[in-house]
This record gives C-alpha cells, sequence and structure tokens, in this order.
C-alpha cells in the first residue's frame, strides 16, 4: 500500500491515514491470535493500516503512523511533540529510536511469510540533527537489505518534508515460527 502523493503536505497524510484506519474499526491495541493466523508479515500491516486489525497503542505515545509497506520496504511518520523532549530542550533520542526501529521491523515485517515472526536483534542508530516540536513531520523510510531463514538486515534514513537528514539506522533482526496461542 502506497500513500497518496498529496499537495497538502505530511502532516496531513497522516492525519488521514489515522482518520482512514479509525473510520473502518481501527484502534489501539492488540490483535489475536486468531486474527493474525494466515496472514504473512505484509498482509498484517496492510490490516492495521486499513482498520481491520488494532495498531500498537504505542503510535499514539509517540505521534506516529505507519503509512506505507511494500516488499521489503516501510514508511513511518511521526510528529514531535513537547512530550518527546529531553532536559535539554529537544526531542529525546528515543524518540528517534522507536521511529527508526518501528520502520525497520516494519520493512523486515514485509517479507515474512505466513506463520513466521521477528525481533529486533541490533539496532544502531545515528541522529546528525536535533529535533523540535517546531521542526514537523519526520518520516522513517525503511528497506530491507537481506532476508535469510533466520536473520535479517535493513536500513533507514528519517527526513523532514525538503529532504534534510536528522538520523539514519541499520538493524539485524533475528527471524523465528510464530508461537500458536
Amino acid at each position: 500500500m502506497e500513500i497518496e502523493k498529496s499537495p497538502a503536505g505530511w502532516a496531513s497524510q497522516q492525519s488521514d491515514a489515522i482518520q482512514r484506519a479509525r473510520d473502518s474499526g481501527g484502534s489501539p491495541g492488540l490483535a489475536r491470535m486468531d486474527q493474525l493466523a494466515g496472514k504473512s508479515g505484509r498482509a498484517i500491516l496492510e490490516a492495521m493500516m486499513s482498520g481491520e486489525l488494532p495498531y500498537p497503542p504505542m503510535n499514539e505515545t509517540m505521534n506516529m503512523t505507519l503509512l506505507e509497506v511494500g516488499d521489503g520496504r516501510a514508511v513511518f511518520q511521526g510528529i514531535p511533540l513537547l512530550q518527546h523532549y529531553n532536559p535539554l530542550g529537544t526531542v529525546h533520542g528515543g524518540w528517534f529510536a522507536t521511529l527508526l526501529d518501528s520502520a525497520l521491523g516494519c520493512a523486515v515485517q514485509t517479507t515474512l511469510p505466513i506463520g513466521r515472526s521477528y525481533t529486533t536483534a541490533e539496532l544502531s542508530i545515528n541522529i546528525v540533527r536535533p529535533a523540535s516540536q517546531r521542526t514537523g513531520p519526520l518520516r522513517a523510510v525503511a528497506t530491507v537489505l537481506h532476508r535469510g531463514g533466520q536473520m535479517a538486515t535493513a536500513e533507514a534514513r528519517v527526513e523532514d518534508e525538503k529532504g534534510r537528514l536528522y538520523a539514519h539506522a541499520t538493524t539485524t533482526c533475528f527471524v523465528f515460527k510464530a508461537q500458536a496461542a
């Protein structure tokens, strides 16, 4: 599912994506195993985006949304708020880490067949520009570099609407058989 190119800007795209999911019954929560059964990793993410499955509650806390998925690709967007600040008056590194880990993990998830899952084994982040609530939307675009039977690697960049780089990251994920409920 690709995001539509909109002249309204990134903030509007994020708001529209959230509203589409809510209009279809989407809400924060945890999917039950029976809801996930028979779905590939990508199908699970698409069901969350469409409102068929609940989306992670953390998305509301971090003010971020999954906007797009493709084969080996995921796009998350977040808008930093005052509640995401560190004591020095800029967005906390953990906010960047969450945005990047989410995009990276979901990119890996798009490659998983039915019955497979993953977890982050390693995450390496470089924050190259500070962000604040005045920064506006920041988008993490992640792509899978390698997916084997047990390990996957991916990379991502966080940029603003003008294409300025704020952070970049790589991950290694452990891929395993999903456990039954």
